[in-house]
């Protein structure tokens, strides 16, 4: 890893983003060859890292569309934002909101467009939270800001010069399909959709959702790549459900403040925890 460039950090507010907790997990990334991120969401800790060789995914496909369009066709992306930021209004939020209630007009549109959409109504919607319904259908009010800062061209043009300097691998499909090359000389910091046993967790990237039965999936995935002597560092909610499927690893308590989450009693300052395998 070379230089780090600061203006290398997330370009969307993501539910449960890693921001403030990247001085917490530094503290436990050893030295690796190739970085895996599966669940990569908005990417605080991959940006972080700024790795020389990584591979990201995430079963999100219009987010991981939106780091592709940032790769090849950042030019595009910054004119259509231009024109969202210059059209900002509720109204215009909502006519942009439904462009997927048409199926035959989503369809329609460039890459560029729909990761333009996808920036635009995540830096002004309400609470900044990204949420479908069970038809797959963006579905977040609008947020009412003064003066929102829809994009900003030197974080994008960072992230542009990252992704194209680096090798990086961007997929959009299941976790344990990112993960099946990850080796001993690897470092895989796996971030899920946490456990929620209330259901109060803002889980809705994708319709479908991540429930108990796909966190034993994922704890038995974790324990595969623990026997094949892969390095892993996951971050989940700290509730006895996870403590009990975790209990053979390294568990640690972290206290963060979370700003987004359905239940009020679960804003502010709640703990959750960091499981390392080695």
């Amino acid at each position: 890893m070379g230089r780090k460039n600061p203006l290398t950090k997330p370009f969307l507010k993501w539910a449960g983003g890693k921001r403030q907790l990247i001085p917490e997990i530094a503290k436990h990334v050893p030295k690796f060859s190739t970085y895996y991120e599966p669940f990569v969401g908005a990417g605080a800790v991959f940006f972080h890292l700024q790795p020389n060789r990584a591979i990201i995914n995430d079963s999100n496909s219009q987010l991981i569309m939106t780091y592709r369009v940032i790769k090849d066709n950042l030019d595009e992306l910054i004119a259509i934002l231009e024109l969202h930021k210059q059209n900002n209004s509720e109204k215009y939020y909502y006519k942009i909101r439904e462009l997927d209630r048409e199926p035959d007009v989503f369809k329609s549109l460039s890459d560029a467009q729909k990761a333009a959409r996808l920036i635009y109504l995540n830096k002004t919607c309400y609470n900044g939270l990204y949420r479908v319904n069970s038809q797959g259908l963006f579905n977040v009010p609008y947020g009412r800001y003064k003066n929102p800062v829809i994009y900003e061209p030197a974080v994008l043009l960072a992230i542009n010069k990252s992704l194209n300097s680096a090798n990086v691998t961007i997929m959009d499909g299941d976790y344990a399909d990112a993960l099946i090359n990850a080796d001993k000389k690897s470092f895989v910091y796996l971030d899920p959709p946490y456990h929620s046993p209330d259901n109060t967790n803002f889980t809705g990237y994708q319709a479908g959702g991540f429930d108990e039965k796909e966190q034993i999936r994922l704890r038995d995935t974790y324990k595969e790549l623990t026997n094949r002597g892969v390095r892993c560092l996951l971050s989940n909610s700290d509730t006895s459900f996870i403590r009990e499927l975790y209990r053979d690893f390294t568990i640690e308590t972290v206290e963060v403040s979370r700003a987004i989450n359905s239940n009020p009693d679960g804003r502010g300052k709640v703990n959750e925890v960091l499981i390392k395998n080695y």
